[in-house]
């Protein structure tokens, strides 16, 4: 599941192949953006802010968002494509490669200072220059009433904080992910295990939470219903949390070992 390591890490891949190079073909699969044609121009940077990734192309910006099912490839040139041609959104080409974005949630053209604006509700981001710590953890101790689980996922608070991140860091900190802010502890706390979790998943090809990097101890509780949990041996519970107009999402929790919010 995209989150912000994984755009980290897939900017890690496509800078290579891509900054300093002169796009020898252009394609922008969307409606909106059809004719734009960026042929000619050097990439000057391939960088994420959270889970954002961001093309600096000869004064515009490729900006782009994996969502759910999102995903860039580079090939050699005459190379199958592993995803259908109908789901690519961009299709970009330097000399020896060919860059192709697939069912991107978002792909869209922007000036620099549009690109600024459209990212300037993201709070720090653990993996970026911009860290910091303290404003992370004062973000998400702002609305004390609000269930612990959707104060992670908002990244007005700290960016790229997903799904995965968020039931681990839960369970790192005893919580159940409906417990209020104010009941969850010191979120300065939370705040650094956040960017030591993201951190530590730079550069690897399968996410590890656990220090374990073997089939079924990857994880804490994320994707483990009706397993037992790692330190306890409970069984681990799935459900989901949602309601006060926040998004509905998957959880997992030990019932042992995070206690559950009596209301």
């Amino acid at each position: 599941m995209p989150e912000g390591d994984t755009v980290h890490n897939l900017a890690d891949r496509l800078r290579p192949a891509l900054a300093g190079k002169v796009l020898t073909a252009c394609d922008i699969r969307v409606p909106r953006y059809a004719t734009v044609d960026l042929t000619g121009r050097t990439v000057e940077s391939v960088t994420a802010r959270g889970k954002h990734l961001l093309m600096a192309v000869g004064g515009v910006v490729l900006h782009s968002h994996l969502k759910m099912e999102g995903e860039w490839h580079v090939y050699r040139p005459g190379e199958r494509w592993r995803r259908p041609a109908h789901t690519a959104r961009a299709v970009l080409a330097v000399d020896g490669a060919q860059i192709v974005g697939f069912s991107l949630g978002t792909c869209e053209i922007l000036t620099r200072a549009e690109a600024e604006a459209a990212l300037a509700h993201l709070g720090p981001d653990p993996l970026g220059p911009d860290w910091d710590a303290d404003r992370a953890a004062a973000n998400l101790a702002a609305e004390p009433a609000r269930p612990v689980g959707h104060a992670l996922l908002d990244q007005r608070n700290l960016a790229g904080v997903g799904n995965v991140y968020r039931n681990e860091l839960c369970f790192l900190h005893g919580a159940h992910p409906a417990t209020p802010v104010g009941e969850a502890g010191d979120m300065r706390g939370w705040a650094d295990d956040a960017a030591r979790l993201l951190r530590a998943n730079l550069g690897r090809s399968r996410r590890v939470t656990t220090g374990v990097d073997r089939n079924g101890l990857r994880a804490f509780v994320y994707g483990r219903a009706r397993r037992p949990c790692l330190r306890c041996g409970t069984t681990i519970v799935a459900g989901a949390l949602g309601g006060a107009g926040e998004a509905e999402r998957a959880i997992w929790w030990c019932p042992r070992c995070q206690e559950t919010p009596s209301n």
